[in-house]
């Protein structure tokens, strides 16, 4: 039978678009609050000019389409122009990148539970995903949060949001957008990693449950998962190679082969170890019917932070700052990564605990 969205086959084809070999995505969608404190940390002014400039800074990037293929925008930014006055939805698409919108309204406790969270932005969200799909947008992000540690998640915050994720995909289905399905299980804790699989494996296995249950179309779909690492609080040191294997592991035992890519988030890795850790799972010898890609914000923007400063005559060093981890994480897609792009800056500790945006 045919899947009920008159967008079926666009969105197959975007999806795929955005798991291209040797490509991934640059998250550039943090809301106004978080932009303003990477802004504080290098001693810009989080004022609207400032975010236009950063972003345009991005987006202009000489040959960015050979390692991105697409941008997750905040809805500010998806309305902003450059300052010759193109929009930068015109040069993103002029560039070949396909142009992403987060979609969710941030995250609201569970009554009753140990601090874990529910996101918010259903109401309204299929008028507000037809809205974007007129004004440039194929594919949305919305991002559901879970933690390990006392009890935690519990099976009422892992079906809570496993609900939430399915009902926000159906919604960007029927408007024509790709929706990525981003349950991401904090870093937080002193946890192995083997209990950090098994809990992965446990929110996956419930999440494609439940969004098969509401008819979701997979190959019109891509998973924005965690990388399977332990919490940072571990005293035990692990390899790429340990990270790749249980991440591969967890994946293979609960994501449908119908899904076309897996887009990883960095979680407060560095830059270095985000790189390392995708390049691994890529060369890794075991069954993987889906590409495996990034969809990184920290990790591909913290460089590129420090090197600019708010200063225009900054511009090319933070755009080669960018191009530079742009290329570490497309050659990570191809496991042809062996470090070394960025030096020991690449290097640094990315990690905010609780991390909200």
């Amino acid at each position: 039978m045919a899947h009920w969205s008159q967008y079926r086959e666009e969105l197959i084809k975007t999806a795929r678009t955005i798991a291209s070999p040797g490509r991934g995505i640059l998250a550039a969608d943090e809301s106004t609050g978080t932009i303003g404190k990477r802004f504080q940390q290098i001693g810009v002014e989080n004022n609207e000019a400032n975010r236009a400039a950063y972003r345009e800074l991005l987006f202009t990037a000489p040959n960015l389409a050979e390692h991105i293929s697409g941008v997750i925008l905040y809805e500010e930014t998806l309305y902003q122009k450059a300052k010759d006055g193109t929009p930068f939805v015109d040069i993103l698409k002029k560039a070949g990148i396909v142009i992403g919108i987060k979609v969710d309204k941030g995250v609201q406790n569970i009554p009753g539970t140990d601090g874990e969270s529910f996101t918010m932005g259903l109401d309204g969200l299929l008028e507000r995903c037809k809205k974007y799909y007129a004004d440039g947008a194929r594919f949305a992000k919305w991002r559901a949060v879970l933690k390990i540690g006392n009890g935690c998640p519990s099976d009422r915050s892992i079906l809570a949001n496993a609900e939430g994720l399915a009902q926000y995909a159906a919604l960007c289905q029927e408007a024509g957008l790709v929706p990525i399905v981003e349950p991401e299980i904090l870093m937080d804790g002193d946890h192995d990693i083997e209990v950090a699989a098994a809990v992965t494996e446990k929110v996956l296995a419930n999440v494609y449950k439940i969004l098969e249950t509401n008819g979701i179309l997979l190959e019109g779909t891509l998973l924005k998962p965690n990388m399977v690492c332990p919490g940072t609080g571990c005293t035990k040191k692990y390899t790429p190679g340990d990270i790749a294997y249980y991440t591969v592991r967890t994946l293979a035992r609960t994501v449908p082969a119908a899904v076309p890519g897996i887009t990883f988030l960095s979680g407060g890795q560095s830059e270095e170890e985000a790189s390392l850790n995708l390049s691994a799972m890529n060369k890794l010898d075991y069954t993987k019917p889906w590409k495996l890609t990034f969809s990184y914000g920290r990790a591909l923007q913290a460089s590129t932070l420090k090197a600019w400063k708010g200063n225009p005559d900054n511009v090319a060093a933070a755009q080669k700052a960018l191009l530079e981890r742009a290329k570490a994480n497309g050659l990570a897609q191809l496991g042809q990564y062996d470090g070394g792009i960025g030096g020991a800056e690449a290097a640094a500790t990315l990690y905010v605990a609780n991390y909200k945006y």
